[in-house]
């Protein structure tokens, strides 16, 4: 028998680990099951090259719940441990296995998946123990080890008369830990945080139904027995090579991460990259929402199959942390409780890649199936264009493949949208005037109007098209954005007017005096417009300015995005001077009949914009009532 004192280098190191070193005491199990895995990996590739003269086999890691002696177990049959190597690795803290492991067979062992890296993942077990065993036999000939600690810088290192290679480490829970002696926490845990480790995981057992034999009689029962629970999937489908997967296969992975997630992806990404970074993954296009902050936090972040956090931020854009999937990578920096990046050149680099990735995947599907992305353009969009604000390098790919519907169902990219305007929507200055609808109901008068005058009418109806918009613009300055319901449309294109008005310049002028005299100045600016007879009388528009100012305002939240506060609420009344109602306006001299018909008029153009509300939507109801009589 030995006895000793672990070589730590302050004497409080228990409860510093208890305390500080570790964020969340519940990642005890994922570190303890990983270095099982380690040492499990470890045995495989030394017997892949001859230098462990034993059996591989098909080696498992085992979780045992023992609760009437208040003991969780940890078994693996991996390379275990003699007893110097006890005193080597466990007994000095922060002394990595898996790292020297690694710098001794760096050529032959890197890709053997070892996934350790700090040394002080298993004094994470005394985060919830109050006391630690371990037994262990090494895979080569030697005695066995049985290692105890009770949470002292003391331990007690004897002989034990294990004969089977592999560790079992076996932790007595403390009182204030007890939760992890309930087998719905462990199978939780291990379902988190080992889903998709590499060796197999037994947690349990479970009952299985023998096939019924070819010569059984009629009244056979089927036979059961109980077999090893196995909880993880060592292989899922980001280890393997998009070759070897069909698309059935990537459906299968989703709702294996994605258990309650019913609706099928619209399409996924393979990431497979080993230089200059090692990196694998798969990542998911679901359905998206207008809601951006509802779809975060659904890419999981594993190292070497281990789940780290499913808070990606920094590694993968931020515009693409509403997909859905999963990110490997051995090469991802990670604090020494891998809760948490750390700053680092790859973590950009990762980034980028991701990026490219993405962009190129987008640009492939849009070149092999115009028509299917077209489809599912709604259901993508949202990401795609808070990509092209958010990353310059995606944003100078995305012209091959983002689109811009028009109202009529018809999708054009960049390009073809300028070639499609430039011989109908021109203004004075040689811009090209782009009309576009953000609610295709809301301003269906207005579309219709611009319709029949021939012009084309996008839906741009995202929550971050303003933004979008002032974008575009910056980088295309022969192109300009005005929504349907902004100024009047024959004020910006260069269309011959094809409109005379049939009021007298005096007509005219009397008529803007009258309308004037009845509506709120510090709210509306009075235009005459000859239009067709058959056109509204009065259509209430925006300037387009002060719409755009007022949304950027808006969508910024608090004070506004650029500090600017609330606008007021300023409205063009185009009046139509081709209208009866303007003739009749005009031939009417009782000042009151006047008055009654432009408000009526007003409070209509005001309802086709959403404008009357309250006590001015009551009035307008009871007056229209009184006309009725």
């Amino acid at each position: 028998m030995s006895t000793g004192k672990i070589n730590v280098s302050v004497e409080n190191i228990f409860p510093l680990i208890k305390k500080f070193l570790y964020s969340d005491h519940e990642i005890f199990l994922r570190e303890l099951v990983s270095n099982a895995t380690d040492a499990t990996l470890k045995l495989k590739h030394l017997t892949s090259i001859g230098e462990a003269k034993v059996e591989y086999g098909n080696p498992i890691i085992e979780v045992k719940i023992d609760k009437e002696g208040k003991k969780l177990h940890i078994i693996d049959q991996g390379l275990g441990m003699t007893s110097e190597e006890v005193e080597k690795y466990i007994n000095q803290v922060a002394f990595s296995g898996a790292e020297e492991f690694l710098e001794k067979y760096k050529d032959s062992a890197k890709d053997s998946g070892i996934i350790g890296h700090f040394g002080l993942g298993f004094y994470s077990a005394f985060m919830v123990a109050e006391k630690v065993e371990i037994i262990t036999k090494s895979f080569k000939d030697e005695p066995a080890a049985h290692w105890t600690c009770d949470g002292s810088p003391e331990f007690t290192l004897v002989p034990a008369d294990k004969t089977t290679r592999g560790s079992e480490i076996i932790l007595h829970i403390a009182e204030d830990s007890l939760e992890f002696l309930e087998e719905h926490k462990i199978k939780e845990l291990l379902t988190k945080y080992n889903k998709f480790m590499p060796v197999s995981i037994k947690f349990g057992t479970k009952t299985d139904t023998l096939p019924k034999p070819e010569d059984a009689p009629e009244d056979y029962k089927a036979e059961t027995i109980e077999v090893d629970n196995i909880i993880n999937n060592p292989n899922p489908a980001w280890t393997k090579l998009p070759a070897d997967l069909k698309e059935e296969d990537y459906k299968q992975f989703y709702h294996e991460l994605y258990p309650m997630q019913f609706e099928e992806p619209l399409f996924n990404i393979h990431l497979n990259v080993d230089y200059p970074f090692n990196l694998t993954g798969i990542l998911y296009f679901p359905k998206m929402s207008s809601d951006l902050q509802m779809q975060k936090d659904k890419i999981q972040l594993y190292q070497n199959q281990v789940y780290v956090t499913d808070n990606v931020e920094g590694i993968v854009p931020e515009f693409l942390g509403m997909l859905k999937g999963v990110i490997d990578s051995p090469d991802i920096p990670l604090n020494v409780s891998r809760s948490g990046l750390q700053a680092d050149s790859n973590v950009k680099k990762i980034s980028n890649y991701i990026t490219r990735k993405v962009a190129d995947k987008m640009k492939s599907l849009f070149n092999d199936n115009r028509e299917d992305f077209e489809k599912k353009w709604n259901d993508i969009k949202i990401v795609l264009e808070y990509g092209m604000l958010s990353e310059p390098k995606f944003y100078e790919k995305a012209g091959d493949f983002v689109l811009y519907p028009s109202v009529n169902d018809k999708y054009y990219t960049l390009a073809e949208l300028k070639e499609n305007l430039a011989a109908n929507q021109t203004d004075k200055n040689g811009k090209l005037v782009v009309l576009y609808a953000s609610n295709k109901e809301a301003q269906h008068s207005y579309i219709d109007i611009a319709k029949g005058k021939g012009y084309e009418v996008l839906l741009l109806d995202s929550p971050i098209v303003s933004h979008l918009i002032q974008k575009l613009e910056g980088d295309n300055e022969n192109l300009t954005f005005v929504r349907v319901d902004s100024d009047h449309v024959d004020k910006l294109i260069d269309k011959e007017d094809t409109q005379i008005s049939k009021l007298s310049e005096d007509e005219q002028g009397n008529l803007k005096t009258v309308v004037e005299e009845f509506v709120p100045k510090a709210n509306y600016s009075v235009q005459l417009e000859p239009m067709d007879s058959a056109a509204a009388p009065f259509m209430i528009t925006q300037p387009e300015f002060m719409r755009r100012m007022k949304e950027m305002s808006q969508s910024g939240g608090g004070g506004g995005m650029f500090g600017m506060g609330n606008f007021p609420e300023m409205y063009n009344l185009v009046v139509n001077s081709n209208s009866e109602l303007a003739t009749t306006i005009l031939q009417t001299e009782d000042k009151t009949a006047q008055e009654s018909l432009i408000k009526q008029a007003l409070d209509l153009a005001k309802i086709s914009q959403g404008l009357l509300k309250g006590e001015e939507l009551t009035a307008f109801v009871k007056r229209s009532f009184e006309l009725i009589k």
